[in-house]
């Protein structure tokens, strides 16, 4: 290894375990590296609520997790998106005054990066290549958003549990999903007792173990094998406009 790729190395390193931040280069990150702020979020930490204003952008680290959670008339919070090292949480085009829709929840308490609205605005402003990376984001995003919709609409709850757990297995890099009946309720958007006769449905075929506010999955195959194939086209969408951003088990870009 020569001397440019050792720098270069040492570079990524020092980087936050977040893919986004890791895909800009060098000279990107080295605008952005000054304005970045770590922090510890506790799970179930809410940091946005309805109508808050929305002055930083998180970006969740290594196998924290957030989601976004819209509160319904019936006192139900349904969550519509899962949140890891692949993106970010809040506006991340910069937008100014931008005010929160839904809740955002910490799923999985960790690091945090986090950067003042601003920041991003000014950073966004001298670099046509970050902007552009920012922007490809808000638009997979999006498209998550799009795709838990039609999920919502048509398919099982068995499904949905399935996918739900595959794409937080993917994000936390480990067998353990933070996730506790009741919160797999929200997940779903169905009562407390809907969401524990699935868990314990999984928990007879073998699938996974539950423990205090946490699952642990002892058999993966099965479990892709019942879910929808949403988080594949969500995976695919990221591919194609952010390739290598989306977590996958062999790496996170470096």
């Amino acid at each position: 290894m020569n001397t440019i790729q050792k720098k270069s190395q040492a570079r990524s390193k020092a980087r936050p375990s977040n893919n986004l931040l890791r895909l800009l280069s060098a000279k990107d990150f080295d605008l952005i590296a000054p304005h970045l702020q770590v922090v510890n979020v506790a799970t179930n930490e809410t940091i946005y609520g309805p109508g808050d204003d929305v002055e930083f952008v998180h970006f969740p680290c290594g196998p924290s997790l957030a989601s976004y959670l819209v509160s319904n008339e019936d006192g139900r919070d349904v969550e519509i998106i899962l949140v890891g090292r692949e993106g970010a949480v809040g506006s991340v085009t910069g937008r100014a005054r931008l005010h929160a829709y839904s809740y955002v929840v910490v799923r999985s308490g960790g690091q945090f990066v986090r950067l003042h609205i601003s920041k991003l605005k000014a950073v966004i402003a001298r670099s046509p290549a970050l902007s552009n990376i920012f922007a490809s984001y808000a638009e997979c995003l999006l498209g998550q958003v799009l795709q838990s919709a039609a999920c919502n609409a048509v398919h099982s709850i068995e499904q949905r549990t399935a996918k739900w757990i595959i794409s937080a297995l993917e994000r936390s890099s480990a067998d353990l999903v933070p996730l506790s009946h009741k919160q797999l309720a929200a997940v779903l958007g169905v009562g407390r007792s809907y969401a524990s006769r699935m868990i314990q449905v999984f928990k007879a075929e073998g699938m996974l173990e539950t423990r205090r506010g946490s699952m642990r999955v002892h058999d993966r195959a099965a479990l892709e094998a019942k879910a929808c194939l949403c988080n594949n086209a969500v995976k695919a969408h990221f591919e194609e406009v952010l390739p290598g951003v989306y977590p996958t088990e062999e790496a996170m870009i470096s």
